[in-house]
């Protein structure tokens, strides 16, 4: 079963799950880099050095991140959308309680991440950590790729409530950037997809469709990406015209979250009054690159610079 993006779902989800907090992570950076390798294996050779001194150290001063972070109040919930074992569709909604703010950082599926023992090449992608180490591994994984800020919640939708909750909004109106036409008579049930061109309001299975379209992009994920965005964008000015607690309470039936609903109605009232403006959308810094395997590479300080930017505008404000 394709629940290709159910990104939707999750977007409406997580900002009924308090904007961000429930909606759609500090040492170093994760790096499939080789270079990084030798940096991780010095810093152990000097640790191991560092214990056999009795004398005292002085303390290791901490980074501007991780300061940030321990002066943070944000909530930070991993969204995924599944497909079969594989996390098809991976955001991190970081909800800002205090400014009423969320930060959305969509991740790619293919995002390098080597792993021991997890040797082949479509096992070195972010999407394939689900099936091994189930939603606690991805957030884990998210988090080193993220530059290690906490990663509190983790929200799956399910594929069978996808529909329903797109038209218990009554639909979302996005910009289709070309004609959509797509046809799998081998899928589960065999998918057939045809969205013409054009500004509309899609409702249900052609919501649906919309999130799962892949082809015609041309930079591929990534221009699929910015599309997700829109419709995220686009769901949740639908979901901020609702009572949000009332919402949270509606799509609950709909999702599987390590989160209580008590929790889920706290972050939902914390997000009360928040408006669209308030909502902004990242994409993890990289690059895709093609050597015989598709994978994204993200750009480290790129994403530390980011993630930074995210912490100190909430200490600011």
């Amino acid at each position: 079963m394709k629940a290709f993006l159910k990104i939707f779902a999750i977007a409406f989800v997580s900002f009924a799950l308090a904007m961000g907090a429930g909606l759609w992570s500090y040492s170093k950076f994760y790096t499939p880099s080789s270079e990084q390798s030798e940096l991780t294996e010095a810093n152990s050779s000097n640790l191991e050095i560092i214990d056999t001194v009795e004398a005292e150290e002085p303390e290791i001063e901490k980074s501007e991140l991780e300061k940030l972070i321990e002066e943070s109040k944000r909530v930070n919930v991993l969204l995924l959308g599944m497909e079969g074992p594989r996390s098809d569709t991976i955001v991190l909604a970081s909800f800002d309680p205090k400014a009423k703010k969320v930060d959305l950082i969509s991740i790619p599926r293919d995002t390098y991440y080597p792993r021991k023992g997890y040797n082949t090449a479509d096992k070195k992608k972010l999407n394939a950590v689900y099936g091994d180490s189930g939603a606690e591994g991805t957030m884990e994984a998210v988090s080193e790729l993220l530059g290690g800020i906490p990663v509190h919640h983790y929200v799956k939708v399910t594929y069978s409530g996808v529909e329903r909750i797109i038209d218990s909004l009554g639909g979302v109106k996005v910009n289709v950037p070309f004609d959509m036409v797509y046809d799998d008579p081998y899928d589960n049930p065999p998918l057939h997809i045809n969205i013409p061109k054009g500004v509309q309001v899609l409702k249900g299975k052609n919501a649906v469709h919309f999130l799962r379209f892949r082809s015609g992009y041309p930079d591929g994920d990534l221009g699929r990406i910015r599309a997700q965005q829109q419709f995220m964008k686009a769901a949740m000015g639908k979901v901020l015209s609702f009572r949000l607690p009332v919402v949270a309470n509606t799509v609950f039936k709909y999702v599987k979250t390590d989160m209580s609903l008590s929790e889920i109605l706290v972050l939902a009232g914390d997000a009360v009054g928040m408006s669209l403006q308030n909502v902004e959308t990242h994409g993890l810094p990289g690059k895709a690159t093609e050597k015989g395997v598709s994978y994204f590479l993200h750009d480290l300080d790129a994403a530390k610079g980011l993630v930074t930017e995210m912490y100190k505008t909430e200490v600011t404000e």
